[in-house]
């Protein structure tokens, strides 16, 4: 087991000496097990390219069994430590941006749903490893293509401008937002790919504005009459239901990605992550219908 861990942290951090902080022993014990572990594998699993640590192909194949067995081992750990509360606690890693405009005014509906559920929320804007075993799901906004984890795609998105209802003079073409704040999401990207998805020229001085690193802080700008966003479908669906901004331009682009619920392998069959992960999806699939029964789609 101490090889199996010294090749896991090894492979992940590529470098003996982070994995040797990480562990908690010298440099030299983790250069030990892992060449343990080579001689029962009879193969080699790291290679030296220059001074860089690398995989070597069987490295690469052993390492997703490895890292599974360690997941499974820790949850299993914790079911026995603590049955009960492993059962009822959910700890659950989103971005902050779906934490604060999907999760969180959702879970009362959780709650009533799933009342002996505890749940625990991390906010964190990067994608979690789910190494330490503290994190049971998480939802990512990617492609999909985690090939160690349990994927399920919880709703795809599109992208349309958005401002607050109150806007004195609102957009009706995309010939209007020349005359208008535009709000940024990371960079003025979006709104390029917007522009020529309509088949119209971006406006001279369209990427200057306001730019957020999170699309809940470009929403809420948008709510506030800071200008018009472009916002994301699955994130601005209940500001739209609750009449808070508008879609003043009914032109909308597919958004690249879409969001996914993921787990490790080992725990996906947990009754407390089926349940959750049943959840996710009668909302995601009632939050559609709603947009669509009142015409915001």
């Amino acid at each position: 087991m101490s090889a199996l861990r010294a090749f896991e942290s090894a492979a992940r951090h590529l470098s003996f000496t982070r994995a040797a902080a990480e562990l908690h022993v010298t440099q030299s014990a983790v250069s030990h097990s892992v060449r343990d572990l080579e001689t029962h594998l009879r193969t080699s699993l790291f290679a030296r390219d220059g001074r860089r640590l690398v995989l070597t192909e069987a490295g690469r194949l052993y390492l997703a069994f490895a890292t599974e067995a360690l997941q499974r081992l820790r949850a299993g750990e914790r079911a026995v430590v603590d049955p009960r509360r492993n059962a009822r606690v959910l700890t659950v890693s989103v971005s902050p941006s779906f934490a604060a405009k999907w999760l969180v005014p959702r879970l009362g509906a959780l709650a009533a749903a799933h009342p002996d559920l505890d749940l625990r929320i991390s906010a964190n804007p990067e994608h979690i490893d789910f190494s330490d075993g503290e994190i049971d799901v998480a939802i990512r906004h990617g492609d999909g293509h985690w090939p160690q984890l349990h994927c399920t795609r919880l709703c795809e998105e599109e992208m349309f401008p958005v401002c607050s209802a109150q806007l004195s003079e609102p957009p009706r073409q995309p010939r209007d937002l020349a005359r208008c704040v535009l709000i940024h999401h990371q960079s003025s990207a979006a709104w390029r790919r917007w522009f020529e998805a309509v088949g119209a020229a971006p406006p001279r001085g369209f990427d200057r504005g306001p730019v957020f690193n999170e699309m809940h802080l470009v929403i809420d700008a948008a709510v506030a009459g800071q200008g018009v966003a472009l916002a994301r479908s699955a994130l601005v669906a209940l500001d739209l239901v609750a009449g808070r901004v508008v879609r003043p331009i009914g032109r909308s682009l597919p958004a690249e990605f879409a969001y996914w619920i993921v787990c490790p392998p080992g725990v996906a069959a947990a009754g407390k992550v089926m349940r959750f992960r049943e959840w996710l999806l009668a909302e995601a699939a009632r939050s559609d219908l709603t947009q669509r029964s009142s015409g915001k789609r």
